[in-house]
């Protein structure tokens, strides 16, 4: 027995070598350097400038995990692109940072909404909103803010930002100041007729008042943002008129404010100055105005600066600045832009050069006119 108890291990062993050895043959050639194999244990902590590199690359993950929500319990939440809320809602935003700036909807600046509070502590701002509205819909966003003295600037790797509706079945269009609006058509840039929905899920169509028709939205010349409302991308005369949008919710169909919009084509530039005295000869005791007038864009603010003879003696003089929508040609606007100075009592140190300079976002031109002592 024990003698076949032996040759039986003997020969099973033997079988084990046996599959071994084509086991490595059947094993393909190493390439040069293929055996090097790194130590799995071993964690090769990265260098600190490269992490540095890494993390200002993806700054899109970075300014999204600066602002938070701080949900029931003491739980925060990061925020998507969007957010929708219950009109009547209160909601606290948090910002990392200890120098933060914030941007959310004009109107509660521009009333001193009490239900808006924002507090800076060492670590981050508070925004609260209480009680909210369908007018609160709109962009949340922050920022950090780098400062060297006096001089600070928005720290573009550290932002955050969300857009929040404020959800209300009576009011599917966001609320507005004022019952009726101008849009400007300007050829060479996008115009935006501004009726935003509370509800995103909202079908919104857009109207033509007369005469009465829906215009088709075709997501190539005239797109729906559910953020800013219908987009014309390439504005033309054909689309001036009054238009108004509807919107439908699982329920009765609303009907937003009227918008008239205007066609616009005037030149880009500096302002487009006149000036012109009621007379270039005056009398003493006279009184001589000079009108100094811009035509212009009707969304482009003009500001204007004098020069007269009478100013380093502190000569009164009384300045008036207004301006009016002119039509010029058929569905063509323009804004005409006006400065008087009126010189009461004319006297020998009024006369001589009366200069005007006309200032916009481009650029500013100066005219300059005389009027002489007769």
């Amino acid at each position: 027995i024990t003698f076949f108890f032996l040759i039986g291990n003997i020969a099973f062993f033997s079988l084990f070598l046996l599959v071994i050895g084509q086991a490595a043959k059947s094993k393909r050639p190493k390439e040069p350097g293929e055996n090097k194999i790194k130590p799995v244990n071993k964690k090769v902590k990265p260098k600190t400038p490269k992490m540095k590199e890494r993390e200002s690359a993806d700054s899109s993950l970075k300014s999204q995990s600066i602002l938070t929500q701080v949900m029931d319990k003491g739980r925060f939440q990061k925020l998507a692109a969007t957010l929708s809320l219950s009109a009547g809602q209160s909601i606290e935003l948090r910002c990392k940072g200890s120098n933060v700036t914030w941007n959310y909807p004009s109107y509660l600046d521009t009333f001193k909404d009490s239900r808006l509070s924002i507090k800076q502590l060492d670590r981050y701002s508070q925004l609260i909103l209480a009680n909210s509205t369908a007018a609160d819909t709109g962009e949340y966003s922050c920022w950090l803010q780098l400062c060297n003295g006096n001089k600070c600037r928005k720290d573009e790797t550290k932002t955050g930002s969300t857009y929040i509706f404020f959800t209300d079945k009576e009011e599917l269009f966001v609320p507005t100041p004022s019952y009726f609006e101008i849009v400007y058509l300007n050829p060479d840039k996008p115009a935006v007729i501004p009726c935003r929905v509370t509800t995103p899920s909202a079908k919104v169509t857009l109207h033509r008042e007369f005469p009465a028709e829906e215009i088709e939205t075709d997501g190539t010349d005239i797109i729906y943002d559910v953020k800013k409302g219908f987009v014309y991308q390439h504005p033309t005369s054909d689309h001036k008129g009054i238009v108004y949008c509807k919107a439908e919710s699982q329920g009765a169909p609303q009907i937003s404010i009227k918008y008239h919009l205007l066609y616009v084509e005037v030149p880009k530039g500096p302002p487009s100055t006149t000036i012109a005295a009621s007379s270039n000869r005056a009398v003493v005791s006279d009184s001589v105005h000079v009108i100094c007038t811009v035509l212009g864009e009707p969304d482009v603010d003009v500001n204007f600066r004098w020069q007269y003879p009478g100013q380093e003696s502190e000569r009164p003089a009384i300045i008036q600045n207004f301006w009016r929508l002119i039509n010029r040609g058929i569905g063509h606007t323009t804004r005409m832009s006006k400065s008087v100075l009126l010189v009461e009592d004319f006297e020998a140190r009024d006369a001589g050069n009366y200069i005007c300079i006309a200032q916009n976002l481009q650029g500013e031109t100066t005219v300059a006119t005389k009027v002489e002592l007769n």
